[in-house]
């Protein structure tokens, strides 16, 4: 299949949608003054599918968003940082509704195809005053995509954008999307917030199925500390604008085009945790041989969230039982006399015994900007893959000053 990576693409780079970002003054931390109000359109309407946190405690932008996609039409998200709207009573309800209000007169749209989303402190209400203004600010473009990026960001380091293309019988389909997130990052149905877009003509509740399934593969399987967000939004826009017919079960498009989300979903979260609030190493765990996905899966995101397998990358000490560890309490079906481990190209458990590699050679293959540890189960057929990162003393000060 013809797939090509679209150098400095993003959310904008599929045809008909526009945005735009300015510096509203919502953020309180860092030196210098940064975007945190961005929006971002179609010109036509869209379908659209999203997943979200599940965590207990929501914000009011995903009580609204979960309302206003069942029927799978919209067109715009509104979106800010610096303040996420949660814990905020029916105050936040009133101002992610307003928030939608005031973009959807900015845009000339119903307002009921305008969604939103907010993150950054917990517990604080939205300085309005300063979010309605930075809306009606925002100049929107196809080349605006990056100043949403922007726009979004915490305390991430830098924008995170992703777009390629995929040619089926001869059409043209363009997949973008765009991601933030480098703390509270344990995802479950979706992670941080990440917004994708496509000119593909598809269905709305095959674009839901699809979305779900992409998700489960890439921004489910990452890790920086083991805290799952209250504002986890993941959306996906399609206008249909690349032309041909509209793409269901059974259509010649179906899997190159799902095949082609997931490879963008899966750069964007591979971006993630490589910028991890104070990670140096990208840790990628990759486990086969289990009975189920379903057991790899828990297996991968076990051993990726870990704290003492992410300190042991820290500290480049192959101290791999804590590997071994993870794997046994993951709830994965495990035989011990049945398990390997792998660090890059060395084994240093085969069959559940230590292998004879010496300790200095597994931590030199701990001391890269990416680590590929394996685990083999031995029991089937089924794999999975996690990503992480490994953590630090500046995570700790990162988070220990987070509203200061």
């Amino acid at each position: 299949m013809d797939y090509a990576w679209i150098d400095g693409g993003g959310v904008t780079t599929p045809e008909g949608f526009v945005a735009g970002g300015v510096n509203a003054g919502i953020k309180t931390y860092g030196s210098e003054p940064r975007f945190d109000v961005g929006v971002l359109a179609s010109t036509e309407p869209c379908s659209v599918a999203g997943v979200f946190t599940k965590n207990r405690v929501v914000g009011a932008p995903v009580e609204l968003c979960r309302e206003r996609i069942q029927d799978g039409q919209g067109r715009a998200i509104v979106a800010n940082s610096g303040c996420s709207n949660v814990a905020t009573g029916e105050q936040g309800k009133r101002d992610a509704v307003r928030m939608a209000s005031v973009a959807a007169e900015h845009l000339a749209i119903p307002e009921s195809e305008v969604l939103v989303a907010s993150t950054g402190v917990i517990g604080r209400n939205l300085p309005m005053e300063r979010i309605e203004r930075g809306i009606r600010q925002t100049r929107l473009s196809a080349g605006g995509g990056i100043e949403f990026s922007r726009a979004i960001m915490t305390t991430d380091i830098a924008p995170k954008h992703r777009a390629l293309s995929v040619v089926v019988d001869g059409v043209k389909y363009t997949v973008g999307g765009t991601a933030k997130g480098s703390g509270m990052v344990h995802p479950d149905m979706a992670t941080v917030l990440c917004f994708m877009t496509t000119d593909a003509p598809v269905a709305p509740e095959w674009l839901k199925g699809a979305l779900r399934a992409v998700a489960d593969v890439s921004l489910n399987m990452i890790d920086v500390d083991m805290d799952t967000s209250t504002s986890d939004t993941m959306l996906l826009f399609a206008n249909g604008l690349a032309g041909g017919s509209r793409i269901d079960r059974g259509h010649r498009a179906e899997s190159p085009l799902r095949r082609a989300f997931e490879m963008v979903a899966i750069a964007l979260a591979k971006d993630l945790v490589r910028e991890g609030e104070g990670a140096r190493t990208v840790i990628e765990v990759q486990v086969r041989g289990a009975r189920t996905v379903d057991d790899a899966r828990k297996a991968a995101r076990t051993v990726t969230s870990s704290p003492l397998v992410k300190t042991m990358v820290t500290g480049r000490d192959a101290n791999l039982g804590r590997v071994m560890m993870a794997v046994g309490r993951s709830g994965a079906d495990v035989d011990v006399s049945r398990t390997s481990v792998f660090i890059g190209e060395h084994a240093a458990f085969e069959r559940g015994a230590p292998t004879s590699v010496p300790y200095e050679v597994l931590s030199k293959a701990l001391d890269q900007p990416e680590v590929v540890i394996a685990v083999d189960l031995g029991l089937g057929d089924a794999s999975a893959t996690a990503w992480g990162c490994d953590l630090t003393e500046e995570y700790v000060r990162i988070n220990a000053s987070y509203t200061t």
